[in-house]
């Protein structure tokens, strides 16, 4: 998903994602597995001999650079390489391409890499090129479980393999609702709490107040992390190596024929949140909108967006449908990755502690951050600022508790897939339920591509 910067004063800002291409050469550093190393070690897997006098290289994107610095700053015995590289935000796949090249080459990996995709832990975790996993398992003795339970539940689920975890969640973008309070006090209405009110509230505003919206899913990601996945959707699944997924099933029909009955009405549109348009024709029009954590800094508080007022918009607990799971979706979260071809372990995990539950990390943070006691700091940051109206502070703790954990990480995006056969679709003025189907079958070919078995 492309996600968006906020403006320079720092509240709830987008998260790990930010499309940033700030590429540098990237340097050639650690060794090979190997050649002394030890392959019964206390981590759980293979190390390369170890040295505590040699320097790390690290990749971050341009987002991350500051926390990377600070961490140089704080740690002068620790040697540091720091280079910037496009995250990966949209799939640039950078990331997996030059893994794999050091992969062949036997050497030059990089000691930690920061990615704002999930997915790459479906490769990251897997031998290549007769190569063990880049990615080191993490819950085998390199951290104490201890430290890894500081994480907010469920944070570490998109990383974890067979019960390893291969990779850290930097932050979290749970989905919330988020409403326009002035706008609500004066048409008379509630928040909504669940998705039949949400529905519900659009027959009102329809009728009394046409033209007016409750959200848009004009981007790639809104349709299948918003609605989908905040219905507990089986639409993008893996077991093993099958890939699963199924609009037939009750709970995806439901988030379909909501998508479908709204954009009939008028008050769900398919104009990009990110464009100049969506700002000059809803900017006061606009009652409300599920969305992500980071909608927040990236359209709510932002000059370049929808730049409103403080206590004009307000952060409610996510919608949930009254017959399912109190869940909620998820658009984005950013991960580190550390090396198991590393040639100084002890630098990587003072590295890893550092960027995600240090006070720096807290100061630092353009997100929510995954760790739950500097999520914890954070929040009550920037709540103490009062720019939003409600309870941001529970709302979002409650949103990053609640993210559905159904959800798949294949190696290939859903987004693509909506993109290509789905949204055309919609903006075309036709129901979603058109073109399932063939969305389906475009995330099912591609899953055949990638190697995965398609149950059908």
């Amino acid at each position: 998903m492309t996600q968006h910067v906020s403006r320079a004063h720092r509240r709830l800002a987008l998260v790990g994602g930010v499309a940033v291409a700030s590429a540098l050469a990237l340097s050639a550093c650690s060794p090979s597995t190997g050649g002394g190393g030890e392959s019964d070690s206390p981590y759980g897997f293979a190390t390369a001999e170890q040295d505590s006098s040699s320097a790390i290289t690290v990749w971050v994107d341009s987002s991350r650079e500051p926390l990377a610095q600070a961490f140089e700053k704080a740690n002068p015995d620790v040697k540091i390489n720091i280079e910037t590289y496009d995250g990966g935000s949209g799939g640039s796949g950078s990331f997996q391409q030059k893994v794999a090249l050091f992969d062949q080459s036997g050497e030059g990996w990089p000691d930690v890499v920061f990615s704002t995709q999930q997915n790459d832990t479906s490769w990251a975790s897997k031998e290549n090129n007769g190569q063990q996993a880049f990615a080191a398992p993490l819950n085998k003795g390199f951290f104490d479980q201890s430290f890894l339970d500081g994480f907010t539940e469920g944070a570490l689920g998109p990383m974890t393999v067979d019960g390893t975890v291969y990779g850290l969640r930097n932050d979290l973008a749970p989905v919330l609702f988020w409403y326009n309070k002035p706008l609500l006090d004066q048409f008379g209405y509630t928040v909504p709490t669940t998705w039949e009110d949400y529905e519900a509230l659009s027959d009102k505003i329809a009728a009394e107040h046409p033209g007016y919206i409750l959200g848009s899913v004009g981007d790639s990601f809104q349709a299948p992390y918003v609605y989908y996945w905040g219905a507990e959707a089986p639409i993008f699944q893996v077991d093993g190596n099958t890939f699963t997924s199924n609009f037939s099933d009750p709970k995806a029909k439901k988030a379909t024929d909501l998508i479908d009955h709204m954009l009939a009405n008028g008050t769900l549109v398919t104009d990009s949140v990110f464009g100049a348009d969506f700002v000059s024709k809803y900017k006061d029009k606009l009652v409300g909108i599920p969305g992500p954590a980071w909608y927040a800094g990236a359209l709510f508080d932002n000059e370049q967006s929808l730049n409103y007022t403080a206590g004009t918009i307000g952060a409610g607990a996510p919608l949930t449908w009254s017959d399912g799971e109190k869940v909620t979706g998820n658009v984005g979260g950013g991960v580190w990755y550390a090396s198991s071809h590393s040639k100084n372990l002890d630098a990587v995990k003072t590295f890893l502690t550092y960027v995600t539950s240090s006070d720096d990390a807290v100061k630092l943070a353009s997100g929510l951050p995954a760790y739950q006691s500097a999520a914890d700091a954070w929040l009550k940051e920037q709540a103490a600022e009062g720019f939003f109206a409600g309870d941001l502070q529970s709302s979002v703790s409650t949103a990053a508790s609640s993210v559905w954990q159904g959800w798949g990480y294949p190696s290939f995006s859903i987004e693509a897939a909506f993109s290509k056969v789905a949204l055309p679709v919609i903006s075309a003025g036709k129901p979603l339920s058109d073109a399932t189907q063939a969305w389906q079958t475009e995330m099912d070919n591609q899953a055949q591509v990638q190697g995965y078995d398609v149950a059908k």
